[in-house]
Parts: structure tokens; sequence; C-alpha cells
């Protein structure tokens, strides 16, 4: 790392925990990562390029605690470096000891893929839309803003007030205001910042014409390996490369579930939303363990397994989302389907194994600048870090009539607004973005108070007002 300063805490299998001066005068390469001429796939957004300021920032929020409601978690307490930014507990714990609902998925080259969706479920439509959405989870981080838990508003309160972010906001953004979508955008360009191209696959595939031909640093094994994964089971061998396509080994955005329904913790229940997987690279740690049980479920803790899996799928009559691919059928044909039987060898299991774990780099797992830049009693040494204040414009908007019966009106100067609006219970009942006067259906909606809240997504400057509905 450019800045000085480093001092061990404390030693965790084979990685350490570092805490470091961060130099804002001399910051770490993020914006101009070396990436090679293979890899195509990318899905960064224009209105979003990774910069050594943004992606420095993200990094401190990714790491922070004190995104949480009581300091007790960050984001990094579910995507861990040492596991190539994944977890090895089959579901995570959030602020309060609750547990998440799906297995942590990793991080590595979530940069490097064609979809633009995320979660295991696409809920989220970007990795922007993504980054904030644990931090309002009421079992995450607990900025949900229901049941009594504060909103996103709160937390944005609570930055201004920690020393560093109203200058580091400054640093990427020109001014100090801290938003949401400033927010996203930093932890986003961190995230993809994070990535492995230093793998034996990267090595051969250098030096190889193409994906599919011999890797001359490959053994025999891993070469026929490499074979069964890019070839379809019409062609003898497994398939995989028709969803995890390589060089990236991103999933295929078209590609439904994978024939794995079962919900953590809860043997009873099914879900078939499970489209999106992560990157197949970095399975293993480079000491060839695993980084953590495999599928959204967490349910499959070999890579055997997973094999084991594919090579003979089991059709549950509940799985109405089965990607066809899977389903041991001709492209088309009606029905279900028997599940796909690849009847492959366990010297070909073995090789495919084998190939799978040539995906694994090294840099991920040690380089400092992504690594955790708190010490261990969660302070923060900024070099360079000119100190700001945070100034609320004051927002002018009328809203009327009020009270109201079915449709209300808002006036405010043009520019670009978040507009949100609340139920007395603290339930949001209306979101949108705004530019300047609009009119709201509120007919569908009980009667009783409604909190009106407008965020200017420039200047973060806010204005909350109440109305009434009545009948």
């Amino acid at each position: 790392m450019k800045g000085t300063g480093l001092k061990v805490f404390a030693l965790i299998s084979t990685a350490a925990l570092i805490a470091a001066t961060i130099d804002l005068n001399n910051l770490d390469n993020y914006s101009d990562e070396p990436v090679p001429g293979y890899i195509l796939r990318d899905n960064t957004p224009d209105e979003n390029q990774i910069t050594d300021q943004g992606a420095t920032l993200g990094r401190i929020l990714f790491y922070d605690k004190k995104l949480s409601a009581n300091n007790a978690v960050a984001c990094a307490s579910c995507h861990h470096q040492q596991f190539a930014f994944g977890d090895t507990a089959l579901v995570s714990l959030g602020h309060l000891g609750g547990v998440t609902g799906r297995h942590a998925m990793r991080l590595v080259n979530a940069r490097y893929s064609e979809e633009s969706n995320f979660f295991w479920n696409e809920r989220a439509s970007s990795l922007e839309d993504q980054t904030t959405r644990p931090i309002q989870d009421a079992v995450e981080m607990g900025f949900s803003g229901q049941n009594g838990q504060p909103g996103l508003d709160s937390l944005i309160r609570k930055m201004e007030g920690i020393t560093y972010y109203p200058g580091l906001f400054a640093l990427v953004y020109g001014d100090p205001g801290i938003t949401e979508t400033r927010i996203q955008q930093a932890l986003a360009q961190f995230v993809r910042s994070i990535q492995s191209f230093d793998s034996r696959f990267d090595a051969g595939r250098a030096i190889a014409p193409n994906d599919g031909a011999p890797f001359p640093n490959f053994t025999p094994q891993e070469n026929q390996g490499k074979t069964i994964f890019l070839a379809p089971p019409a062609q003898g061998g497994a398939g995989c490369q028709g969803c995890h396509r390589a060089p990236e080994f991103d999933i295929d955005p078209l590609s439904l579930n994978n024939g794995i329904i079962g919900v953590a913790g809860d043997p009873d229940a099914i879900d078939l939303t499970n489209t999106k997987a992560p990157s197949l690279r970095d399975l293993f740690n480079p000491n060839g363990q695993l980084n953590g049980p495999l599928m959204h479920d967490g349910s499959l803790k070999t890579i055997r397994e997973v094999i084991d899996h594919y090579n003979q799928i089991t059709v549950d009559p509940a799985n109405t989302n089965l990607d066809p691919k899977l389903r041991g059928i001709p492209p088309g044909a009606p029905g279900p389907g028997p599940g796909q039987q690849l009847n492959l060898t366990d010297a070909q299991k073995n090789a495919l194994a084998a190939f799978l774990r040539t995906l694994t780099g090294n840099d991920i797992y040690t380089n400092p600048k992504w690594s955790d830049p708190f010490d261990e009693n969660g302070d923060l040494d900024l070099v360079g870090l000119t100190t700001a204040t945070v100034h609320h414009e004051i927002l002018r908007s009328v809203i009327f009539p009020n009270p109201l019966r079915s449709t209300f009106n808002l006036e405010i100067e043009p520019g670009n607004y978040d507009l949100s609006i609340f139920n007395s219970r603290g339930q949001l009942v209306h979101s949108a973005r705004i530019e300047g006067n609009t009119s709201i259906d509120a007919d569908a909606w009980p009667p009783g108070m409604l909190i009106v809240q407008i965020a200017d997504r420039r200047s973060g400057a806010k204005t909350v007002e109440k109305i009434l509905k009545v009948q």
C-alpha cells in the first residue's frame, strides 16, 4: 500500500488483519487496474466509473461498523477478504444476532458480468441499488425505518457527525453532502474494484489462442476438466459453460434456477426465485479450501456435491422455474422432463473439480487496498483529510390541499429530488423521483397522517412535512 504506518493486530488463519494509514494525497490504484484482454464483460455504468477517491471512500464505508444501527456489523462482516469476500458461515449474523435469509454471496469479480441485477434472486437492478439494501434491512444492519428502527435518513445524519465523512465526501464529490446515491456509488466502486485475474487459468489463457485450446501450464487432468466444463452434454461434456461463461465465469443473465430450491434454516420451505450466481472464480482459497458452503442456501458443502447435483438433476414437481438446460429434454420440448443425467465417471468428476481449482487467484486475499482500514478499536487514520461541515439548504415546497381526500399537489423549484411518503407507522407507501411540480394520487391509501419527505439528490438538502388524509 502507498500509505505508511502498517500495524498488524491479529492473525486469522493465513490472513492478517491490518490497520493502515490512508494517505489521501497518495491513493491506491483502483481506477486503472490491469485487466486481461480476453475479459470483455463489464457492468460498470457510464455514470459511475471507478475513481481512486471514490473507491477509497467505498472501502471505508464497506468496513465501517458505524453504518449499522448499533455499530456492531459492517458489509465486511458478511463478506470477508480472506474468503474472496464471501462467508464460511451457512448464513451470516446481523446487527442484533439474527440470521440472514440466504448464504452471503462471494463478491469477487462482481464487475465482470453481463448480468446487471444483484442478489441471488436479482431483486436489485444494479450493484449501486444493491449496496444500501443490507444497510436498510431490519436483520442485517438495522436502518430499516420500520417497527421502531431508524431509517436511512438517521444514518445520514449520523454520518454527518462522524469526523471523517464530510471531508471524504467533499474529496470525492466536491461538496460534503451525504446522500444515499453517493453512498451507493462509492460502495459500488469499491466492490467493482475487487478483482482476481492471477490464477493458473489466467496464466494459461494468456498464452493459449482461446479458452478451448490445451493450456501448457495445466496437468492432463486439468485440461480434461476444462474440456468437460466447456463442452455441452451432447458432446460428452457437463455443459457448465452454458450458464457459467468462460473466461469471466459469470452467470448467463437468462438462467433460471438450478434445481436447488431449499431455504436456509427451514427444511419445509421452498424458494424458486434464485437465478443469479457469483463468479466461479475463487471457489477455493490458495490452500485448496472452499471459501464457504455453496448455493444460496449453503446446502452443498463440497465441490463433489455440486458436481453430483448437476450430474443427476432430481426434478421436484414444485419447481416450476427450473432452467430448461437442466430438464433433460430437447430445447423447447414441453413438460418438466426427467432432469439432466450426465452420467459422468468418477475420473471425469475429479477432472472437473481439478479444473475449478485452477480458477483461484492469490492477490485478492492479501492486497492491502481491499483490506480493513480500521484498527482494533474501530479508529481510522487518515492523512491529508480536509475537514468539512455539512450545511443544510432549506428546500421550499408547498403541498395542497391539506387535509386531502384523494389527490394532492406538490410544488417545488425545478431540480432532481427523491420523494418518499410514509404512513403514521413509518411504512413507506410511495416513492418516486421528481424534477419539479407533481400530483400524487392517494385515493387507495387509508385515512390518517402521512409524512412527506423530499430530498435534493444533488445537495442532500431535505424537507419533511405532515399531511392528513380524510375520508
